[in-house]
């Protein structure tokens, strides 16, 4: 029986599944074998385990993480001027940097055996955040150094006598790091680094030994112009194989000093005017010793699988956390300018078409900082899930950008006027930067997600491609033809599963919750199963040409996303106690990724190179139409009025969020208008009472309305006054910012505390 299907089934399976087979590179097999599979290999098996999900540990700072954030933190934050930083002194002030460097910003991830705080993935996400709600240019100088960099390279692979000399300078500021990658050919391609070495022999402290001859040319080193130590990435040649008997050795990092003769660096990229420091450096014809390398000898050649799992760490905390913090910041930000700012005697928060942008604001960050914490889970656990961080890094990105852009619609002319009082626009030039670097988003979107994931997560196809590329053609025919039976019974089942759920409105399915969510995770698994369906008819159908079909893989990719992130907005309800106020966040968040999850795949079927397949796909998949609907107005309008309510609720969406405590602090005159101006509330409900009842002018000067309202006995002299101070709070957190016509005041630096206070 087992010959016949074997000569019948498997064997012409096993030629054609060789011929359509998509061909992996050196550098995807490694970026594959490099990362791990985590919940979004759940979600590719058609049959997500929410239990697992749910006995993930709940994200939670230790102590010492606690009390740092609490006090070192919070001091840094109160040193920060955002707007000097950017106009005046274009870098953090000399203090700033003595700070960082003193309590080991620098030095998140480094272990305490090194001097360094070894903290959690979570505290390191949650300190970038919070900085980059008071300066982006202050976050990325503290995150590069944590995230991609020699620092952690150096942790994982270095030599003892590496870690011995560089880790405890690292820790203590005593050098700063930066790190080498991107070049003029080579952004998001990094495999096509054309920098070069050489092994030969050379003078090193007045002694010929063993080393490496360098050339290289880069752009875009985050710290360059200030780093003491160069972390490099580059090809390494062997002609006389020295080394061995390899000539291309392949992609290789060393480290070396910034001071090494050849080394040119210090000069600056100007990043949209964003003050962190960001340059190119180059190598004319420098020669280093062979214990340069990071690791050694050794690990000459396997640069490139040490990039790839430092990167998708880095990729899944740095990135995500900028977004993040936008969420939090124009959250709270928002909400108290939509209640401040009145046009035709009201807020303007009571109109429908502002509530909505801000419903989509406030249920966004809610999304954000759900994927913020699960992906920093993974982590922690000591995952390297590359598709996760890839997704986390993408969309979180993408989303801060579409919610800015709802924020600066909403403040409209106060966003634009920059200056001190301006809390958006720093982070209106940040979104670009996080949206570029550690992998272009185009690129991550249409090649990573799902071109890799697709592979790497599916539960047989990886297995299935390693017995096809086995040299011994009947041992990979054999472990085929016991993967491929199995293959087609997992897709039968989730053929079989999908179509049912479609007809019955997934009413079928289980679920692991009851109450209000119950429906959500009914849907997830309705989705997920459409997915691993969606998935195997593409591999099948387009075989290699799946990776050139980029629009077809980032839409299948995108599937797979918003699933990712569902889950997450899920558990974190879960997490935090299934807090009823939370429930319209959960409803938004949930229904926004479902919403796109179907219109993506749905959008892929309509575009299958072959038209029957995705026919087929649709009528298996969605044989009723696509039924999966954007959040309700009542939703969007709930969360709308939430953010303009001050209280626990407001402060644990926000809670990220830096407010100052100096009456200059932009935040804080947003906030404290908006805290003073809700506590007349009644008040002006009383005043407008006296409107209706004729006794008080409808327009006119606030001061002579209210004088009428005294006269008429509808406000008492306390409730005047209270309301003219409220009003005074709420006038001067509108204004904007102005200078001199040359703009003398701020290329001086003379953008001081009484321009701020003189504009009320």
């Amino acid at each position: 029986m087992s010959s016949l299907r074997r000569k019948w089934v498997s064997d012409p399976a096993f030629k054609l599944f060789k011929k359509v087979l998509p061909p992996l590179s050196a550098t995807e097999r490694e970026a594959m074998e490099a990362g791990s599979v985590w919940w979004d290999g759940e979600l590719f098996s058609g049959n997500p385990d929410f239990n697992k999900l749910h006995q993930y540990p709940k994200p939670q700072l230790n102590d010492e993480e606690q009390s740092f954030i609490d006090n070192e933190l919070e001091t840094l934050l109160e040193m920060l001027d955002d707007c000097k930083i950017v106009k005046g002194d274009r870098d953090l002030p000399k203090e700033v940097w003595d700070y960082l460097r003193k309590e080991r910003f620098f030095s998140l991830i480094i272990s305490k055996e090194y001097g360094g705080r070894e903290f959690s993935p979570l505290a390191n996400s949650t300190i970038v955040t919070k900085i980059a709600t008071r300066s982006i240019s202050a976050a990325v100088t503290v995150m590069v150094p944590n995230s991609l960099g020699p620092g952690e390279l150096l942790s994982h692979y270095g030599t003892q006598e590496q870690k011995d000399y560089w880790l405890p300078r690292l820790a203590d500021g005593t050098d700063i790091p930066c790190f080498a990658l991107t070049g003029p050919e080579a952004g998001s391609d990094a495999g096509g680094i054309p920098d070069v070495g050489t092994v030969c022999y050379g003078e090193h402290d007045g002694k010929e030994v063993l080393g490496i001859r360098l050339n290289w040319n880069k752009r875009y080193i985050t710290l360059a112009p200030v780093a003491t130590v160069l972390g490099l990435a580059f090809k390494l040649h062997d002609p006389e194989q020295l080394l061995g008997d390899k000539k291309d050795i392949g992609i290789t990092c060393a480290l070396i000093p910034a001071d090494h003769k050849g080394v040119i660096i210090g000069e600056r990229h100007d990043p949209l005017h964003l003050a962190f420091m960001n340059g190119p450096t180059r190598g004319e014809d420098v020669f280093i010793p062979m214990d340069w390398l990071i690791g050694g000898s050794e690990y000459a050649g396997r640069g490139w699988r040490m990039l790839v799992e430092c990167l998708s760490a880095g990729r899944g905390i740095s990135l995500p956390a900028l977004g993040t913090a936008i969420g939090h910041v124009t959250s709270r930000t928002t909400g108290a300018y939509a209640y401040v700012r009145k046009q035709f005697g009201m807020s303007i928060g009571k109109f429908e078409g502002v509530a909505e942008a801000m419903g989509r604001i406030g249920g966004l960050t809610y999304l954000l900082e759900a994927s913020r914490t699960l992906t920093t889970t993974s982590l922690d656990m000591g995952e390297k899930p590359g598709i996760v961080t890839a997704i986390a890094k993408y969309h979180m990105t993408e989303m801060s950008r579409t919610i800015l852009n709802d924020s600066m619609d909403i403040h409209a002319g106060r966003a634009i006027q920059d200056g001190p009082m301006n809390y958006l626009a720093s982070l209106y030039l940040g979104v670009p930067v996080a949206i570029t670097v550690e992998g272009a988003n185009i690129l991550t979107r249409n090649l990573m997600i799902f071109g890799q994931g697709a592979t790497r997560c599916h539960p047989y196809v990886l297995q299935e491609m390693e017995a096809a590329a086995n040299p011994d053609h009947e041992a990979g025919a054999k472990a085929f033809d016991g993967l491929l039976f199995k293959h087609i019974g997992h897709a039968t089942k989730n053929t079989f599963g999908a179509f049912f759920s479609a007809l019955t409105g997934s009413a079928f399915v289980g679920s692991p919750m009851s109450g209000e969510t119950k429906r959500h995770y009914k849907d997830l698994t309705r989705l997920s199963k459409a997915l691993a369906v969606s998935a195997d008819f593409a591999m099948l159908t387009l075989g290699g040409d799946l990776k050139r079909k980029e629009m077809i893989s980032a839409r299948l990719g995108d599937g797979l996303a918003y699933l990712y992130m569902a889950s997450a907005a899920l558990k974190k309800y879960e997490d935090e106690g299934r807090q009823k106020a939370d429930l319209n966040y959960v409803h938004y968040a949930v229904e926004h990724c479902f919403y796109h999850a179907a219109k993506s795949l749905n959008e892929a079927y309509r575009n299958f190179p072959s038209r029957a397949v995705g026919r087929v796909l649709k009528g298996l998949l969605f044989p009723l139409g696509n039924h999966f609907e954007k959040p309700t107005d009542g939703v969007t309008l709930d969360i709308a009025k939430s953010l303009m309510v001050p209280g626990r609720d407001r402060d644990r969406l926000t809670e990220l969020c830096y407010i100052g405590k100096g009456d200059d602090d932009n935040v804080g005159l947003i906030e404290n208008a908006f805290i003073a101006m809700y506590g007349i509330r009644d008040l002006e409900k009383k005043l407008f009472s006296g409107v209706k009842a004729g006794k008080v002018a409808r327009k006119g000067l606030l001061e002579d309305r209210l004088q009428q309202a005294l006269d008429a006995d509808v406000l008492t002299n306390d409730e005047v006054e209270k309301i003219k101070e409220a009003d005074a709070l709420r006038y001067k957190a509108i204004q904007v910012d102005h200078f001199s016509h040359d703009f003398s005041e701020v290329l001086t630096n003379k953008v001081t505390k009484a321009k701020l206070n003189s504009v009320a």
